[in-house]
């Protein structure tokens, strides 16, 4: 299926937020910790579901898919939020949205496996690109090669949301977009309430400015992105739909440099 303009308006509001998320990780890191700042968002994201899911009835799931939807909450939003936030503690937004880019990568391998979707010569030599990209950061863009930690955290958070993207698919023809989005975005957060001590003393210490900004990141980066981009994975092939991620980093050296003076 080729691009409408519903998909393309679904993928263009999602790199726009998308990017401006690594931004708002970067500035709320200053008051909240990786661990509350991500159990905050979501309790955010999960408050707006609730009260969507009070309009719209939602289908039950079937018993045997209850671990899927407990995993694939735990892997693609729990494991992939904590991780990023804990590599932005020193990575800036905007190399961590080039690590970021890794996720089409992963992307295409796992629906390969999983999917069986077939590669194209172009997609190989995208990936190829993208990983050599990948590995330079990882690897060090100052003072010679070293091993990166945060950077392997940051790595680690896409191929959490490679997973994320690939075992979804064959869930949302099932469910609907709106309602398998709500269960695992659920399930997320459930499983980040192990980080609840100590969270009203952070949003009690925390400056104004960066709680609208975990606000702003549960609802719109969170919710809203989720929703569109899987609304676009349920018409397109996982491969491709995860192709248009390598749009976010230039999108968020931009934001970067202009909201938060971060060009690095």
């Amino acid at each position: 299926m080729t691009l409408n303009l519903k998909l393309s308006l679904a993928l263009f509001i999602t790199i726009i937020f998308w990017a401006s998320a690594f931004v708002g990780i970067k500035t709320s890191l200053e008051s909240y910790s990786p661990t509350h700042l991500a159990l905050l968002r979501y309790l955010v994201a999960s408050s707006l579901l609730f009260l969507i899911a009070l309009f719209k009835p939602l289908k039950i799931p079937d018993k045997k898919d209850y671990p899927a939807i407990m995993l694939i909450g735990l892997i693609g939003i729990s494991i992939y939020h904590v991780a990023l936030n804990y590599g932005e503690v020193t990575v800036s937004a905007s190399s961590a949205s080039f690590i970021i880019n890794a996720v089409p990568i992963f992307s295409a391998l796992l629906a390969s496996v999983f999917l069986k979707e077939k590669l194209k010569i172009y997609s190989w030599v995208g990936i190829a690109i993208s990983f050599i990209g990948v590995f330079l950061i990882l690897t060090g863009e100052y003072g010679g090669i070293h091993f990166d930690l945060s950077g392997a955290l940051i790595l680690i958070a896409a191929i959490s949301q490679a997973f994320f993207f690939v075992l979804q698919k064959p869930y949302l023809k099932k469910y609907g977009v709106i309602d398998f989005s709500i269960y695992v975005i659920w399930a997320g957060t459930f499983f980040m309430l192990i980080f609840s001590p100590g969270l009203f003393d952070s949003i009690a210490n925390a400056r104004s400015t960066d709680t609208l900004a975990v606000v702003y990141l549960g609802i719109f980066p969170g919710v809203i992105s989720y929703l569109l981009f899987a609304y676009v994975l349920s018409k397109l092939s996982a491969s491709k739909t995860t192709s248009f991620i390598f749009l976010v980093p230039v999108t968020t050296i931009f934001l970067s440099w202009i909201l938060i003076n971060d060009s690095g």
